[in-house]
């Protein structure tokens, strides 16, 4: 799926405006979630924005409560609702949990792609065998996986996978939830190039590919640092000095 490096992840974000701003300043990706409570807002702030609507792709993710077979389409189609869309661009499994099953979960978001209410299916906090069960399951290509991936965590195998299967690893929480300014490795780079540490941080982070990012901003101000951080291309010996910082900190452990 060709999404942008940097989109906009909209966790606890209550303003329409602030995703109008993030939509006036060039972000085309809108990340949000049936548990977040937000879909209305998001809707109202692409609503108010003057993109296009073919030039945004908006996504949303199921909840482990939505994902019984029979539930699966009414919900879908509510969210697709609350966000004044036709059709969902991207509908994601939020995590393999509760009633899911993807011998019958999947083939209910399938059919959603074939009646064109999804355009494209994810999944969300997966494992590689829970990756490998959907992609023998589903008949619509896996677009994306979304998973945690920060300096302080995150899972090359998983990055393999995707690269091996052809779909997007889409990053969640590339900030560390803002611990990214404590890693002495991200600081310094980031003063060497007079940027940002949560600048750096993305740009490490969209270093590997296929990995795309959603960092959460409210202020005009990050949000544009956050989508300029596409800019900066990290030398290999920056993007090695990152990964070799020490991998612990899970901000979303199951």
């Amino acid at each position: 799926m060709d999404l942008p490096p940097v989109g906009l992840g909209t966790m606890g974000i209550d303003d329409p405006d602030t995703i109008a701003t993030a939509l006036s300043v060039g972000y085309r990706h809108l990340d949000t979630a049936r548990i977040y409570g937000n879909e209305a807002v998001v809707g109202d702030g692409l609503a108010a924005s003057d993109a296009s609507r073919d030039s945004v792709t908006v996504a949303t993710k199921l909840w482990v409560d939505d994902l019984d077979a029979a539930d699966v389409g009414p919900t879908a189609r509510e969210s697709a609702d609350l966000l004044g869309v036709d059709a969902l661009d991207l509908l994601y499994v939020h995590r393999p949990r509760g009633p899911y099953d993807p011998a019958t979960t999947l083939p209910a978001l399938d059919r959603l792609v074939d009646e064109g209410t999804v355009g494209r299916v994810g999944v969300s906090n997966f494992e590689i065998d829970d990756l490998d069960r959907a992609l023998g399951t589903l008949d619509a290509p896996l677009a994306a996986h979304q998973t945690e991936l920060h300096p302080l965590f995150y899972r090359p195998e998983l990055l393999d996978h995707a690269r091996e299967h052809g779909y997007a690893v889409v990053a969640y929480s590339p900030l560390a939830g803002g611990r990214v300014r404590e890693i002495d490795a991200v600081t310094e780079i980031a003063a060497t190039r007079d940027a940002t540490p949560e600048a750096v941080a993305i740009a490490w982070a969209t270093a590997k590919d296929p990995v795309v990012t959603i960092p959460k901003a409210s202020s005009e101000r990050h949000l544009r640092a956050n989508l300029a951080a596409a800019e900066i291309d990290l030398t290999p010996e920056e993007v090695a000095a990152i990964d070799a910082v020490d991998r612990e900190v899970e901000l979303f452990p199951e």
